[in-house]
């Protein structure tokens, strides 16, 4: 009987090794000797300090930034451990809200985000203001998202509109190889070169 179970423990063993260890390791090491930044997590630093990643969004709320798409993450109610609270672009909790488009709290929610954005039938507001990626950390909007943005950051912020809506044009990314994807631009890159600005 042991010489049957041996060949499978042994390959058993063997594969572990291999698919758990060997090759993993192996895979570490090619993507930090090719691509380093993006081996170590994409992070941005200031002054020695991480900030943030340009893979993850961050809840922007002053009139002085650009704000990213809503997050449907959540995290562990500080009053309540049994229950959840709304926790944007919390990392640890990537999720879509999983609301269907039937959904009377998911359209109030759209409807409130609308109105506040002064969005119209005349001036509709792009989709990505309004609604959730499916991770909840999206730190992309798309250009148009941006722009609707420019005004209210330029005010707050004392500076021509022009100069902002030069910041976000050098901010804006094409399609990847010019066809895969839709142009977007990275919010906290965007508001990092806004605060450059002297």
């Amino acid at each position: 009987m042991l010489r049957d179970i041996r060949p499978a423990l042994v390959m058993m063993l063997l594969m572990t090794v291999l698919l758990g260890l060997v090759y993993p390791l192996g895979m570490t090491g090619i993507a930090g000797a090719i691509m380093p930044q993006q081996a170590k997590g994409s992070l941005i630093e200031r002054d020695g300090k991480v900030i943030g990643s340009t893979l993850i969004g961050q809840n922007f709320t002053g009139d002085r930034y650009f704000h990213g798409r809503p997050s449907a993450t959540t995290d562990t109610d500080p009053n309540d451990s049994a229950k959840t609270a709304p926790s944007p672009y919390n990392a640890a909790s990537s999720l879509a809200s999983n609301l269907g488009p039937t959904s009377k709290a998911l359209v109030e929610r759209v409807k409130e985000d609308v109105a506040r954005l002064g969005g119209s039938k005349e001036k509709p507001v792009p989709a990505d203001m309004v609604t959730t990626s499916g991770s909840g950390l999206d730190p992309h909007i798309s250009p148009a998202a941006a722009a609707l943005q420019v005004a209210r950051v330029a005010q707050a912020r004392g500076l021509p509109e022009a100069r902002v809506r030069a910041l976000l044009a050098a901010a804006t990314d094409d399609r990847t190889f010019g066809v895969l994807g839709e142009p977007r631009v990275n919010v906290l890159q965007l508001n990092l070169s806004l605060d450059a600005v002297k």
